[in-house]
């Protein structure tokens, strides 16, 4: 095996600007921290709560708002202190820490969106069985299965980037460690090592993203044969913000990990990357908040308690 122990550090290179625009971008990526996190935390709040929440299109929400804290929590705190402080240093253990658990984390939300739709699927197209299919044994089960495959995948993804040879130059042309990136650092040839992420991240994506689009299929036919239009809008209303929040998602890591050549473009990939690891995070209490009136109402129930 190559030695692959002469660089113990990297330098994450981020976004080079001056340096008045890098503490511009620190502010911006605390805030986004901040808000993700209290967002996150609130929705979680609320959902355990309120006893009508406890469903369990719910209990995948609460879980994806703690899969969103830990998402975030891997990637901001540190390129937040990175921007801030000048300091870009991370070591070579660190780096791989990193990308260990911002791919288990990154993996476990695509699973856990798959699950969502199929939740959906199952209560408008089969409502009279959907206690019955959806009980909480079968729940905790899609729950478990979704860390298994997160880390399987993390577990592949790191143990083959940092198989490596790592000899110069040791800067990283990202904020964090993603597996292109530091490929992309590799004086190794990468050839193999592209085509197995090219490969197994390109399964995880197109047999997650396959469940929501077959799921959706069916929902959108059920919701057209609905009868009455009070019915569609109901049906559609709960599947709507669900729906955004896929798109988003699977969208931008389409567009990193499940085409080839990902690792040809460094600064377009630190681009598409602060939609993912930041953006997306901080959106999705507001998208699931704003487009359900039953956390709406819930919202409302808990703020007149806190005054009472």
């Amino acid at each position: 095996m190559e030695n692959h122990t002469k660089v113990t550090e990297f330098v994450l290179v981020g976004f080079k600007s001056h340096p008045g625009l890098q503490v511009l971008l620190s502010v911006l990526f605390s805030t986004m921290y901040v808000v993700t996190v209290v967002g996150n935390s609130g929705m979680i709040l609320i959902i355990r709560m309120d006893s009508k929440l406890h469903t369990p299109m719910y209990f995948f929400l609460e879980n994806l708002s703690i899969l969103d804290i830990c998402y975030s929590s891997v990637i901001i705190p540190k390129a937040a202190l990175s921007f801030s402080l000048g300091r870009r240093i991370i070591s070579y253990n660190g780096c791989a820490s990193q990308m260990f658990f911002f791919s288990l984390f990154g993996t476990t939300e695509a699973f856990f969106l798959a699950m969502m739709a199929y939740d959906r699927f199952s209560a408008i197209c089969n409502p009279l069985l959907y206690q019955v299919t959806m009980n909480k044994s079968l729940c905790v089960r899609m729950l478990m299965g979704s860390y298994l495959s997160g880390c399987i995948n993390c577990t592949i993804q790191t143990g083959f980037t940092f198989s490596l040879s790592f000899c110069g130059p040791k800067e990283i042309n990202h904020f964090f460690c993603d597996v292109p990136a530091v490929m992309h650092v590799s004086c190794s040839d990468t050839f193999v090592n592209e085509i197995i992420m090219l490969s197994v991240c390109g399964s995880i994506i197109v047999s997650t993203a396959l469940v929501v689009f077959i799921s959706y299929g069916f929902i959108i036919t059920t919701i057209i044969q609905m009868p009455s239009a009070e019915s569609r809008c109901k049906a559609f209303s709960t599947c709507s913000s669900h729906m955004l929040a896929v798109s988003l998602f699977f969208g931008t890591v389409f567009f990193m990990y499940a085409q080839p050549g990902a690792t040809s473009s460094p600064y377009k990939s630190s681009i598409i990357s602060i939609l993912y690891t930041t953006v997306i995070p901080m959106l999705n209490p507001f998208i699931y908040t704003l487009r359900n009136k039953e956390v709406k109402g819930a919202l409302k129930k808990t703020v007149k308690k806190e005054r009472f």
